[in-house]
């Protein structure tokens, strides 16, 4: 099978197409032939080297995927060949990622795909779905009419957090940078803050009344967090996708606020049963959520082919996407 590779960490040049063995189906595992994937932050920093203590051992990356099951390992039961899947399979040690023709998975990671998406639109809400959802719904617990903040309102995980907000019953706010951005807000159902134009000070004044947000969801990081921490309201919740910084955690303490981490691959990373388990039963979820036209992907308008993914890295980093990067597969497959 084709497959894209890194043979050492570097810039987005270090791809390159190899030709490798079709991986062999094992117990709990289904084979995959792979439609498309995505790009998300942690494949670059695998990529550059940032991650490199839990880089794929096969050098393929791509944490999301979605395609057709070619066979099914013992024990799988509730999976058959024909099923058209998607899931966030990771891209970590001994697990290969997606950038290829075919992929083994575990069963429990996957779910079949929404009937009203396609394959290329499914893939978009893996990764980011779960890690929303352990962000919001089994970390900060938010509840119907709580004042919520979402920063990264077009960011693949921020346009997801709003629309998880959003069906919990809570009044939702998120960050943006241009009136572009605002409209994506207003449309997914939050009311838009221009970070560039007011303060946290200002707009938590004008939108709490002074009091501050129940809710905090930083998808940014680094400053961000700081920021986070002053948007929150006294015993708020602060959930973050990205702690890799240098902070001074004092108004945690002034504030009596609570804050939870999200590192959703730690099921995959660990072998953990549960948690997969829990990643499979999340994307159900997320499944029916679609079905019923409560929620949809945010797609950056231009795709690219597997060959492209150095493209389509430099286009994450240079924070020029909107909403999710979809890959759609080898030109000539």
């Amino acid at each position: 099978m084709k497959a894209m590779t890194i043979k050492g960490f570097g810039g987005p040049e270090v791809f390159e197409i190899s030709s490798l063995p079709v991986p062999k189906c094992g117990k709990g595992q289904v084979l995959i032939r792979v439609a498309a994937s995505t790009v998300n932050p942690i494949d670059y920093k695998i990529r550059s080297g940032l991650l490199e203590a839990i880089a794929p051992e096969s050098g393929i990356l791509g944490f999301d995927v979605a395609g057709t099951v070619e066979e099914t390992g013992e024990g799988v039961s509730d999976l058959q060949p024909g099923d058209e899947v998607f899931g966030c399979t990771g891209a970590v040690l001994e697990h290969s990622g997606s950038l290829a023709e075919f992929q083994v998975a575990d069963a429990t990671l996957l779910s079949k795909k929404p009937s009203n998406l396609s394959l290329e639109e499914a893939v978009a809400l893996p990764l980011v779905s779960i890690t929303a959802w352990d962000a919001l719904i089994r970390g900060a617990v938010i509840r119907e009419g709580e004042r919520v903040l979402v920063h990264g309102a077009a960011g693949g995980v921020g346009h997801v957090g709003i629309q998880l907000a959003k069906n919990a019953g809570a009044d939702v706010y998120a960050t943006v940078s241009s009136g572009e951005k605002a409209d994506i807000a207003r449309t997914l159902g939050a009311q838009p803050i221009n970070y560039k134009e007011q303060s946290v000070e200002q707009y938590v004044e004008e939108h709490t009344g002074g009091r501050g947000f129940d809710v905090v969801f930083d998808t940014v990081g680094g400053e961000n967090l700081t920021r986070s921490l002053e948007a929150a309201a006294l015993e708020g919740r602060v959930t973050s996708v990205n702690t890799r910084t240098t902070a001074d955690l004092s108004l945690l303490h002034q504030k009596a606020l609570s804050l939870h981490v999200v590192f959703m691959v730690i099921p995959i990373l660990y072998n953990q049963v549960e948690g997969k388990a829990r990643h499979g039963e999340i994307l159900r979820d997320i499944t029916r959520r679609v079905e019923r036209e409560e929620f949809r992907p945010l797609i950056h308008e231009q795709r690219f082919s597997f060959e492209d993914v150095g493209q389509a890295h430099t286009l994450l980093e240079q924070g020029k996407a909107t909403g999710k990067i979809v890959l759609t597969g080898f030109k000539s497959s």
